[in-house]
Formats: structure tokens, C-alpha cells, sequence
């Protein structure tokens, strides 16, 4: 495990630097958000991503399950709170009704690194219609299912799991064998397994969005994920036009991508 991993003001730092850097500019390019945008992100974890829109004077909701991560946020973020342009809930997605809870609808809904942990993204997709204005747009980001570390094995404890490429493509019952070998948490085993059970590929990905009825607005693959550059000092880079355009190939050497897609 990363010491940022540990580090909550840190890695909400990565978070706000890379929104502030890479996710902004991205939505931008093909979505002119209005003066006053409502901007709702799920899974938000301590918010940083959120503190880039804040900035451009957005109207911020932050969604996350776990309670002390959202407390966490208040704290790096007392004024936007104070002052309601942000505003933070710990509750499941599926319990939120957006007409009840904040009164409009988003004109732009984040989803960083959180497709690839939720259950039936089928069922989820489609729920997702609700929250997004007419002229919305939803900007994910997430590490294909099949790129070296898809299965966000990096957060072991066993330094030597922790940087091993690609075993989390083992048959599951020799995945969970693999991490009790190297010592790890039956908690950690647990958490792994589930990312095994909801990783997705670039591929499967787009055929939900299709079924789901959203057209793609941008597709950006990275080669070098644009947070690297603060976690590793890792330069970003985009994939090889041409590997980005042979499916499956591209999921195996592609560290992360990002989709901007809107309501057909």
C-alpha cells in the first residue's frame, strides 16, 4: 500500500490537482458548462475532484457511502459547505430521489473511478438517467478492467502484491489464494475480490452505454493515467492512436480512460 493511500489530504490534493488539470479541461473541450452548473458526483470520497468545480463557482453534491470519508471532506472544505454551494450526503445512489433531495436536475455528473465498483452497472446506467438534465453530460473515469492493475491491487499491503502486474486475472479461487499466501487482511481478500466481481472492460462499458441509450460526446485512453503524475511523477500520455483502436489489445496496456457521454 501507497503512503498517499493513507494520507486523506494528500490524496485529496491528487484528486483536486488532476480535476483542476486534466478532468476540467476534458469536459470542456466538448461541454460548455452554464454559469451556476449544478455538478453532482458519485463516490466522491473526500471531494477533491469536486473543489476544481467549485472554483469555477458551480453548484457541488457529493455522494459517498462511507460516512467518515464525507465528515473528512467537510473539514477540508468548511466554506462551500458553510455556505451551501457544496453540499455532501452518505447514502447509497439508490436511495437518492434528485427531485426530493436537491430540486434539479445535474448538468454535469462525475463518476471517477467508480463504475468499475458498482454491481450491475447495467441496472446502475439506467438509473443514472433520473439525475441528468436535458443538455447534461456524464464524465467517467476508470482503469479497464484487463490494465495491469485493474484490480486496484496496489492497495495490498504485501509490497510485493502491491506492485505485481496483471495476477488479478487469475481464476478467482487462486486470486484469493495468491493474496492469503502474501499475507493480506481476509477484508483485503474481500474488497479485491469484489473489484474482480465488478471490473469493466472498455468494450463492455461502451455496449452498456449503447443498450442504456447514451451516445459517446469524447473517448480519451491513456497509457499513463493522468493522476500518476502526482502519485509516481509519471508524465501522462495518451495511448497510440493505433493500439487505441484495436478492442481488448487496448484494455491490457492502458492504464486509464475517459468517456464524456450524454443522453441519446
Amino acid at each position: 500500500m501507497f503512503e498517499f493511500h493513507q494520507d486523506k489530504r494528500t490524496y485529496f490534493d491528487y484528486q483536486y490537482r488532476t480535476a483542476k488539470a486534466y478532468i476540467l479541461p476534458f469536459v470542456r473541450k466538448h461541454h460548455l458548462l452554464p454559469a451556476t452548473a449544478k455538478v453532482l458526483e458519485i463516490g466522491c470520497g473526500e471531494a477533491g475532484v469536486l473543489k476544481a468545480f467549485l472554483e469555477e463557482g458551480c453548484e457541488c453534491v457529493g455522494i459517498e457511502l462511507h460516512e467518515s470519508r464525507i465528515e473528512t471532506a467537510k473539514t477540508f472544505m468548511p466554506e462551500p459547505v458553510a455556505s451551501g454551494q457544496l453540499r455532501l450526503i452518505a447514502r447509497n445512489i439508490y436511495d437518492i430521489d434528485p427531485s426530493q433531495e436537491a430540486g434539479f436536475r445535474f448538468d454535469l455528473i462525475i463518476l471517477k473511478d467508480v463504475i468499475e465498483h458498482i454491481p450491475d452497472q447495467d441496472r446502475f446506467m439506467t438509473f443514472l438517467h433520473q439525475f441528468l438534465a436535458p443538455q447534461g453530460v456524464v464524465f467517467f473515469a476508470f482503469p479497464p478492467w484487463y490494465m495491469p492493475f485493474g484490480g486496484h491491487q496496489q492497495i495490498c499491503r504485501n509490497k510485493w502484491l502491491s506492485k505485481l502486474p496483471y495476477y488479478h486475472l487469475l481464476p478467482s479461487a487462486l486470486y484469493q489464494q495468491v493474496l492469503r499466501w502474501g499475507g493480506e487482511t481476509e477484508q483485503t481478500v474481500q474488497e479485491l475480490q469484489e473489484i474482480k466481481d465488478t471490473g469493466i472492460s472498455i468494450e463492455r462499458f461502451e455496449s452498456i452505454l449503447n443498450k442504456r441509450n447514451y451516445r459517446i460526446l469524447q473517448r480519451k485512453i491513456f497509457l499513463i493515467n493522468p493522476i500518476y503524475q502526482y502519485k509516481f511523477g509519471w508524465a501522462p500520455r495518451t495511448q497510440n492512436a493505433l493500439l487505441s483502436k484495436l478492442p481488448y489489445i487496448r484494455d491490457f496496456l492502458s492504464t486509464a480512460v475517459y468517456f464524456l457521454v450524454g443522453s441519446k
